[in-house]
């Protein structure tokens, strides 16, 4: 029943509101900060740079570094280009380096973590249990157990909409492992950030792992309940309904090609 409460009070957050970009000026005081984002949106970067700039967070957990590309990064750079290429960035699939530069600069003395699921630990999921596959102890952030047939049939269904309903249904239920691994070891790593350097925490990540339900959040409220967290989520045109994040922004959509023509 405890469970059950802190789950109900993870879904629907006391203080949930829309937002303006001023408001993360004043952002409420945590020891990790969740901050969503499109990633190929310029725009959410730079909302991203503005609340870090505020909170002035010790540590940046980053979701598109991995751990080993984190170790590498210099203690101080004059250029964009020297700290992409100490961080290994190019190739690495993510949208330019520039997008992402305000948010190193809005903090350039905080400490550097890679939360990246390396690609042959998430491809391993398919194969083995996730307690098998996951970095750190999986009791602690749920790893441990299935999810509520309900809650896994809603996952897959979002899995199949996200590649655009051209996957095999057999590969569902894998796809739902890997976001469970990476919202996991988000929450991991944050955790680590927080002990290393005392926090604040600003965690850089996808809006759909910054869900209090399911997402990041859950996973470190799961393991270490002690630690305050704040989530915000950026959406383009509308957010959903309910948005599950304390707060979150709404912007207009970037021009992009259709996401779906690769699949065709």
């Amino acid at each position: 029943m405890k469970w059950a409460l802190l789950s109900l009070a993870l879904v629907v957050p006391a203080q949930a509101e829309q937002i303006a970009p001023d408001r993360l000026d004043s952002l409420p005081g945590a020891d990790v900060v969740f901050l969503g984002e499109v990633h190929d949106h310029a725009g959410h970067h730079l909302n991203q740079a503005r609340a870090i700039t505020s909170m002035k967070p010790r540590a940046l957990v980053f979701e598109m570094l991995t751990k080993a590309q984190a170790s590498a990064a210099p203690e101080s750079w004059t250029t964009a280009e020297e700290l992409a290429e100490a961080l290994n960035w190019d190739g690495s699939g993510w949208p330019e380096f520039a997008m992402y530069y305000p948010i190193f600069q809005a903090a350039p003395d905080a400490r550097i973590y890679g939360a990246a699921v390396p690609r042959a630990q998430a491809r391993a999921v398919f194969e083995q249990p996730l307690t098998a596959v996951f970095a750190g102890d999986a009791a602690r952030f749920g790893l441990d157990h299935p999810l509520p047939a309900a809650e896994q049939t809603a996952r897959e269904t979002l899995q199949a909409e996200a590649h655009c309903n051209a996957l095999p249904a057999d590969l569902l239920p894998g796809m739902v492992a890997v976001q469970r691994l990476r919202d996991a070891e988000l929450a991991r790593v944050a955790e680590l950030a927080l002990r290393q350097t005392g926090g604040p925490v600003a965690v850089i990540t996808g809006t759909g792992h910054v869900r209090r339900d399911w997402g990041a959040p859950a996973a470190l409220a799961r393991a270490a309940p002690e630690v305050t967290h704040l989530t915000l989520g950026q959406y383009e045109i509308a957010a959903p309904d309910p948005a599950l994040t304390d707060f979150w922004i709404v912007t207009d959509a970037v021009d992009r090609d259709d996401p779906c023509a690769a699949f065709q």
